[in-house]
């Protein structure tokens, strides 16, 4: 059976960059534990703490698949981006108590995603079509 190209390289992907969550996560908690009197966490904090950031760094760099999907439209392609990364974000927020399972703080927690997130995309998107009016000037 062989493996379809964008599942291919959404596993490439996650693999190549997912290791650099836990690093991350490695450097916030020895900064805590330097400037933060008596911060200790218990051995399964840090386990899960390190599988959260991987799987999270794992789509994150996986995802970044479905903007390249070229049969997709651009609505699809987003909604499949922002659904898998607010999935998992939210899922290890919540898993690792970053963030208090209440209908509040989720309600926070969306609206500020979804602002960044496309301030982010925005930004992206700004860029790549400014590079590409250049590059077709040129020509």
């Amino acid at each position: 059976m062989k493996m379809n190209k964008y599942v291919k390289q959404y596993l490439q992907r996650g693999l190549t960059f997912g290791g650099f969550g836990p690093i991350i996560l490695g450097i916030v908690y020895a900064f805590l534990e330097g400037n933060i009197e008596g911060f200790a966490l218990r051995g399964g904090e840090v386990l899960l703490a390190i599988a959260s950031t991987y799987v999270i760094a794992f789509v994150q760099a996986g995802s970044s698949v479905f903007n390249q999907i070229e049969h997709w439209p651009l609505a699809k392609s987003l909604a499949f981006h922002l659904g898998s990364l607010y999935a998992v974000y939210t899922l290890a927020y919540i898993a690792n108590t970053w963030l208090p399972f209440e209908p509040i703080a989720l309600i926070v927690f969306t609206a500020v995603f979804l602002a960044v997130y496309f301030a982010v995309w925005l930004g992206v998107y700004l860029s790549v079509r400014n590079v590409g009016k250049k590059m077709n000037n040129r020509l």
